[in-house]
């Protein structure tokens, strides 16, 4: 494990695995689809939770139990997250696919943190570092007799938190799931938890249950598993070798959550219909939602916040350089492509946006960003799956550093401050993978309010600059702050 940090030690108190219930789930053996093939390229991914509890003494005695029991009786039905995947040695003529053999499991620690409950709560910058201990390691890939490795694709960690709370990590792969696959399996358990297991019946009715059969709801006429299995090919051995191994976190980063409450978003609403109109713009055309407000407000200060030093105009060179913006698009919102909102397993394009760096710098970038975003939203919703043979070379593009481009990920409609595991909603949550900053999150907001939550991994000497950059924007449209 990574050495402690000095303000803060961790304490293992138990390790031990989750499985479903005996006999519940038949060894199942499930096929990629192209649409889960490219996720290969990222490292595991960390939604983490944080939750207060009225008596401290309970964690041991009520809260691990329950939330083992419950995890145990929801993997029945979200069985994959307890398999692995297999990947053949290469050259084989057996594809990578998801197994469960009886007597898989998920990894489950249960540690203790000196670090106070309060630190991670409230929304002052956290340092990267102390995230990450709460985040649970991956067990190394095992190798089978026939020298297939197997990745294994969920651990989750419970740390117990001095003043009063706890906090969940749940890491994840994401060649298993997407964003929406995952957050359907967080309600389920946190459903289930909640009514002690005692109530299996009317959750299922009122939760669905996952569809499995991903080759079927999924239609691949243009073989595209093939294509990306050739542009991944090469990257198998290093995938598999790095997987597990924890990510070096640096010292200086630290995470920032900026929430938009629903009245600002509602009044850039406003404010960029009233500016397209000035430009002479048909707005009745345009759907600009909250998603594509957050999004053109983070492109703008992101690229001002990166690149201050770049706009000098007189060098034609950067001013005319093309930013791109690239966020998930999920296809099961797609009419054409009929594919259930219960589908478990990879369901994301990637679209790309371009815009030039002196239009999003410019005085009208805010407006730019929203027509350029709401435009590919538009062509994406009449053809899901557009663009989609880039998606490998997209997410081999997303871990180059250089290059002018944010990403955002997750969405506001994932409900993440919904998952009450019967100890109320949470005070926090928070994705913490360790990426490249020019990753934003984002997440409802906390007072379910109608609002969105934005996460950042910035540079901790340089976030009164990116604040005071995101202050003057939303100042300028909406007036006082």
């Amino acid at each position: 494990m990574a050495e402690p940090h000095h303000h803060q030690s961790l304490k293992i108190i138990e390790r031990c695995s989750i499985s479903p219930p005996p006999n519940s789930v038949p060894p199942t053996s499930i096929p990629l689809t192209f649409l889960d093939l490219p996720w290969f390229l990222l490292p595991p991914l960390q939604r983490i939770f944080f939750y207060e509890l009225s008596q401290p003494n309970q964690i041991m005695e009520t809260v691990v139990p329950t939330l083992k029991h419950s995890l145990s009786l929801t993997l029945k039905h979200f069985f994959p997250f307890a398999g692995n995947i297999v990947v053949p040695p290469q050259p084989n003529n057996i594809l990578p696919h998801i197994l469960y053999s009886n007597g898989d499991s998920v990894p489950f620690t249960v540690a203790e943190s000196n670090q106070d409950f309060n630190y991670f709560v409230n929304h002052a910058p956290t340092d990267l570092t102390h995230i990450n201990f709460l985040a649970p390691v991956f067990p190394s890939p095992r190798t089978r007799q026939d020298g297939a490795k197997l990745l294994p694709l969920l651990a989750v960690q419970i740390t117990v938190l001095p003043n009063y709370g706890f906090s969940m990590c749940i890491g994840f792969n994401h060649v298993v799931a997407d964003g929406r696959a995952l957050h359907q399996f967080i309600k389920f358990w946190a459903s289930v938890c909640k009514s002690r297991g005692e109530d299996m019946d009317s959750i299922q009715e009122s939760l669905q249950l996952p569809l499995h059969n991903r080759d079927t709801i999924i239609e691949d006429s243009n073989e595209l598993k093939f294509v990306f299995l050739e542009e991944l090919s090469s990257s198998f051995p290093k995938i598999v070798e790095s997987f597990g191994t924890p990510v070096d976190v640096p010292n200086d980063k630290a995470r920032v959550t900026f929430s938009l409450s629903r009245e600002q978003v509602e009044k850039i609403k406003k404010w960029i219909t009233n500016e397209c109109n000035k430009i002479g713009l048909k707005t009745e055309s345009l759907r600009i939602s909250t998603y594509v407000v957050t999004c053109s407000l983070l492109w703008v200060c992101l690229v001002k916040y990166y690149y201050k030093n770049t706009h000098d105009v007189g060098n034609n060179s950067v001013s005319c350089e093309t930013c791109k913006f690239i966020f998930p698009a999920d296809c099961r919102n797609c009419q054409e492509l009929s594919i259930p909102s219960t589908y478990f397993g990879n369901c994301i394009n990637r679209p790309v946006v371009e815009l030039e760096k002196s239009k999003l710098v410019g005085k009208n970038g805010i407006v730019e960003a929203a027509i350029a975003i709401e435009g590919i939203i538009r062509e994406f919703k009449c053809d899901g799956f557009k663009g989609i043979e880039n998606l490998v070379s997209h997410l081999k593009e997303f871990k180059k550093p250089e290059g002018c481009k944010v990403i955002a990920t997750g969405s506001a409609k994932h409900g993440v401050y919904e998952s009450d595991f019967g100890w109320g909603k949470p005070k926090k949550s928070d994705s913490v993978h360790v990426m490249p900053s020019k990753i934003f999150t984002l997440c409802d907001s906390k007072d379910g309010s109608g609002g969105v939550e934005i996460g950042l991994t910035l540079e901790r000497n340089q976030i009164e600059y990116f604040n005071s950059v995101m202050k003057e924007h939303i100042r300028s449209i909406v007036g006082c702050d």
